[in-house]
């Protein structure tokens, strides 16, 4: 850790908008530019194929992001075993870099649609927010944001979907949103 931040603080990057791992990533970047470290752990998510791991790798050692789940949508109504097998991992993951001294800031990517799927429990997650670190910025994403983390947070951005390309029939596009 660089030992630049004294307090860190809890963000929230919620709503139907796009934009919310994007604002984190933005965070992350910033960060980068004043020495301080920052995991991402995706939950939820398994391409290693993506803009955001191509250009954590030119950011090392002050990015890293490990993607912690299947390369495909999961069925919010019918999650395959697999699926929890991921989530609790990447939970189990986020304890040790919350709690480690080696990262500044620690960025839970897709955590609140991973509580709102089912995937981990809500209690699991708010445990670790009471165990962060004074000194470590906590970042959570995700639509569905319950209102027990929304409470805990310092800053809650909600993003908020007033037109969206994708109605249009525009495919997921290399580089903007992958």
């Amino acid at each position: 850790m660089s030992g630049i931040l004294k307090k860190g603080l809890i963000q929230v990057y919620t709503g139907n908008g796009k934009g919310k791992t994007t604002a984190a990533l933005g965070q992350a970047f910033r960060a980068s530019g004043h020495g301080l470290k920052t995991i991402m752990i995706q939950f939820m998510k398994g391409s290693r194929d993506c803009g955001e791991i191509r250009a954590s790798e030119l950011l090392r050692p002050y990015l890293t992001i490990e993607p912690m789940g299947r390369n495909c949508l999961i069925d919010r109504q019918h999650p395959e075993p697999v699926d929890f097998e991921y989530a609790q991992k990447a939970l189990e993951l986020a304890r040790k870099r919350l709690t480690g001294k080696k990262y500044d800031i620690v960025i839970l990517d897709e955590v609140n649609v991973a509580i709102d799927y089912g995937l981990i429990d809500l209690q699991s997650v708010l445990d670790l927010i009471d165990r962060r670190p004074d000194d470590v910025e906590l970042i959570m994403t995700g639509r569905y944001a319950p209102q027990e983390i929304i409470d805990r947070a310092d800053l809650v951005t909600e993003m908020v979907e007033r037109k969206h390309y994708y109605q249009r029939g525009v495919q997921e596009r290399v580089g903007i949103e992958r």
